[in-house]
């Protein structure tokens, strides 16, 4: 490694360096109303259905899938 290759990697890192991206300022608060259990065990039973069932589905009739008709 030569002793300019630090040099001439903080010169191209150089610009990337100015470059300041804006931060967003995100502020959030508690929620008015708490979640009951109820609601949280059918918002989980339904997103697992959702995309566990058809997985679950494929799955289940691969071999049926496999076989030319």
């Amino acid at each position: 490694m030569s002793p300019l290759t630090p040099l001439l990697l903080r010169g191209l890192a150089g610009p990337a360096r100015r470059l300041l991206v804006p931060r967003a300022h995100v502020h959030s608060k508690p929620p008015r109303e708490q979640l009951g259990t109820l609601d949280v065990v059918i918002g989980l039973t339904s997103c697992f259905l959702c995309i566990l069932g058809p997985s679950g589905w494929v799955l289940s009739h691969l071999e049926s899938y496999k076989k030319r008709e």
